[in-house]
């Protein structure tokens, strides 16, 4: 009696296990709305990832031409201006996918600007400033720059990146509506 009691609950227990297979339609449910939820939290941090890569680019292009613009006043004793950009030696185009590279005179200097191409990008506007200044600790003349990053994207009203930097003093300074991209 023993093997025949045996063998019926191993029976019972194949059986049972052959029943059990699968997920039921809630569990299934369930799944696909805990994915739904964490994908809806995870998109909006994806898509500003994707925007702050673009903006990237072009606080590293503005950031190089100011140090080319330094360099170029160095060796020719002016700024380099918007027909000699090549002259500046970045290997950089003056117009990617989401910007247009520009250099504008300044009253004593000279402007870098990335202007976002898109009217509608969503996307921030960065200005460079280089100027002939003096270091009041030494009293040397030397070139100072500036890094600026628009408050606000293209979209939400932001500048679009013709703004010239501003004079306190004798150092450059952000425009109205931009803050320091130096860090």
């Amino acid at each position: 009696m023993k093997t025949e009691l045996k063998a019926k609950f191993l029976q019972h227990i194949l059986q049972k296990k052959k029943q059990d297979e699968g997920f039921t339609l809630i569990e299934l449910l369930v799944v696909i709305i805990i994915i739904g939820i964490l994908s809806a939290i995870a998109l909006p941090s994806f898509l500003n990832q994707a925007n702050k890569a673009r903006q990237s680019e072009a606080k590293t292009y503005v950031g190089s031409m100011n140090r080319a613009q330094q360099a170029y006043y160095l060796e020719n004793n002016s700024f380099a201006k918007n027909a000699d950009f090549g002259k500046l030696g970045l290997g950089v185009a003056t117009q990617t996918e989401n910007y247009k590279y520009n250099i504008a005179d300044g009253t004593s200097g000279v402007n870098n600007q990335a202007q976002p191409i898109k009217d509608k990008a969503p996307v921030k506007a960065y200005v460079g400033g280089v100027m002939i200044g003096t270091v009041s600790a030494t009293s040397e003349a030397t070139t100072l720059a500036i890094l600026c990053e628009a408050e606000k994207a293209v979209t939400n009203g932001g500048d679009d990146g013709t703004a010239l930097y501003k004079l306190n003093g004798t150092a450059p300074t952000c425009p109205d509506n931009y803050v320091s991209a130096a860090k």
